[in-house]
C-alpha cells in the first residue's frame, strides 16, 4: 500500500492538539487502503505540546515527531518535516484546524488521478480582521506584478505534495525561505481545491503584523529583483529632471540676469532626494543582508529528538 505522511508543524499548540488528533483519526478511519504517518514538528514549543505528542505516539504507532532544538519558525519547521517525511506523498496542514482535515481524501483522489501538487485555495478567511484580509490581498497583487513566477493567491501551506515535489523542495536550502513561492517555483502538475477557511479551533495565532510584514518582505526579495530595478529607474528619472531644472536655472540666470532664489524649495528638494537615497539604500541593504545570511551556509535547523532518540 502507498504511504502518505501528514505533516503538522506545531508551536505552542497544546490547546488544540486533542481536537486535531480526533479529527485526523476520524478522516483516516475511512482511508484503509493507505498507510499513514502523522508527523509532528515541534518547533521549540514552550508549553506541553511535545508531551501531548508523545502521549499520542504511545497509543498510536502512526505518530512520529521531530523536536527541533529551538523555535526556528514555521518555514524552517516545514523543510525539517519534509526532510523526515517517509511517505509517497506529504500532506501539509496547520495544527490550528483552520484548514479542515476532511479535505484530505479529496486531495488523495486528485493525487491518484495524476496531480503532483493538490493545493487548497481559500474561498473566504473567517476569523480574520478586515485589515489582515486587505493587506493580504494587496500583498499578493504587488507580488504578482513584481514576480515573473505566478504565485498562488489566497493559498496557504495546506496541500498534498507528491514525493517528487518533496524531493525538489528538499534541494532548496536557502535560509531566507518563502515556501509559498517555492511551491510555485518548482512547477509540476497542480490542482486547485476551493474551501472555506475556519477560525482557529483554540489557542492564539502566532502571527502578528510585524511577522507578517517580515514574511511579505521575504516573499518579495526571494522571488524578484524588481525593487532594485525600481530604485535604479527612480534614481535615473530624478537625475534627468534635476539636470533639466539645472539647465533652466542657468539659462534663466544668464539670459534674464535673475538671481537664484528659493531656499525653501531647495530644502524640500534636498530632503526629497535624501529620502529617495535612504529608500534605495534600504532596498539594497535587504538584498545584501540576505546574501550575507546565505553565504554563511549554516544548517537550517538542529534536531533535539526524533521519535524518542536524541540526535
Amino acid at each position: 500500500m502507498k504511504k502518505i505522511t501528514i505533516l503538522i508543524p506545531a508551536y505552542n499548540e497544546e490547546e488544540v492538539l486533542d481536537k486535531l488528533y480526533a479529527r485526523i483519526n476520524y478522516v483516516l478511519a475511512d482511508l484503509t487502503s493507505y498507510n499513514f504517518e502523522v508527523l509532528f514538528i515541534n518547533d521549540g514549543s514552550q508549553d506541553h505540546t511535545l508531551e501531548i505528542i508523545k502521549t499520542f505516539r504511545d497509543h498510536d504507532p502512526r505518530i512520529s515527531y521531530v523536536d527541533l532544538s529551538r523555535n526556528y519558525g514555521k518555514e524552517t519547521a516545514m523543510i525539517a518535516g519534509l526532510d523526515y517525511a517517509t511517505g509517497d506523498a506529504v500532506v501539509l496542514i496547520d495544527a490550528d484546524l483552520q484548514d479542515p482535515p476532511e479535505l484530505i481524501p479529496k486531495m488523495i483522489k486528485h493525487w491518484e488521478a495524476g496531480y503532483d501538487d493538490v493545493y487548497a485555495k481559500r474561498r473566504n478567511r473567517l476569523g480574520e480582521t478586515w485589515l489582515k484580509k486587505y493587506t493580504a490581498n494587496t500583498f499578493y497583487k504587488i507580488l504578482h506584478k513584481l514576480s515573473k513566477i505566478p504565485i498562488q493567491e489566497n493559498t496557504g501551506d495546506f496541500r498534498l505534495l507528491d514525493r517528487r515535489c518533496v524531493e525538489a523542495l528538499k534541494q532548496l536550502r536557502e535560509t531566507q525561505r518563502y515556501t509559498k513561492g517555492m511551491f510555485s517555483w518548482i512547477g509540476y502538475n497542480k490542482k486547485e481545491i476551493m474551501f472555506d477557511r475556519d477560525p482557529r479551533a483554540a489557542g492564539q495565532t502566532k502571527w502578528n503584523y510585524p511577522k507578517l510584514c517580515d514574511l511579505a518582505i521575504e516573499g518579495i526579495t526571494c522571488f524578484t529583483t524588481t525593487p532594485l530595478r525600481f530604485s535604479s529607474c527612480l534614481g535615473a528619472l530624478i537625475s534627468i529632471f534635476a539636470f533639466i531644472h539645472m539647465i533652466y536655472i542657468v539659462v534663466k540666470t544668464i539670459a534674464y540676469g535673475e538671481t537664484v532664489q528659493g531656499y525653501p524649495s531647495l530644502m524640500v528638494i534636498i530632503l526629497f532626494l535624501g529620502g529617495i537615497q535612504l529608500l534605495s539604500l534600504g532596498i539594497i541593504g535587504e538584498y545584501i543582508g540576505r546574501i550575507f545570511n546565505e553565504t554563511k551556509r549554516r544548517p537550517l535547523y538542529f534536531v533535539d529528538e526524533y521519535n524518542g532518540e536524541k540526535i
